[in-house]
């Protein structure tokens, strides 16, 4: 393990302890003293990304993160929220049991928790995933959110199944 600091290749465990899939460890440079985190996750199939143009792409969880946290900037949201949320939305994404997820299931599941978590947050995602033409169509989207209207799980299983769907949305995944 490369120190952060220094760039020295001797490290010592301090700490260890589970965190989810992944476990987190504590270290400290033989060189410089300097400590740091690490985090070891068990490498999973990977889980390619259909996207809108039948282009397939790695699926990359620093997209999604950076995706929500741009969502959820200025909201009063404790820190682990974000990362909780695309903790579980990975996991959704393996319990599919498919290799290649259009990306349109990914969004539609960003959009699910975004729901729950912060309204706002979901009203942003909804602007660009969606890409609202005018006030009207925001304004309709609003009006399913305070309605609580959820989206049909049914319809995110058939997407799946249906991998050449031309249902696809928007290809920000």
């Amino acid at each position: 393990m490369k120190c952060p600091f220094c760039g020295g290749t001797e490290s010592r465990v301090k700490d260890s302890r589970d965190v989810g899939d992944a476990v987190h460890r504590r270290r400290e440079c033989e060189h410089c003293k300097g400590r740091f985190s690490t985090y070891e996750r068990v490498e999973k199939f990977h889980l390619m990304v259909i996207k809108q143009d039948q282009r397939r792409e790695a699926f990359d969880r620093q997209k999604l993160y950076v995706g929500i946290r741009k969502a959820c900037e200025k909201r009063p949201l404790p820190a682990g929220e974000i990362e909780n949320a695309v903790e579980e939305i990975e996991q959704e994404l393996y319990r599919f049991g498919k290799q290649e997820i259009p990306s349109s299931v990914i969004g539609e599941r960003v959009m699910e928790h975004l729901r729950q978590l912060d309204k706002i947050a979901y009203i942003r995602f909804a602007s660009v995933y969606r890409s609202f033409g005018d006030v009207e169509t925001m304004f309709e989207e609003i009006q399913k959110l305070l309605n609580r209207e959820k989206p049909d799980s049914a319809n995110l299983q058939q997407i799946i199944i249906n991998e050449s769907s031309d249902s696809y949305r928007r290809d920000d995944f």
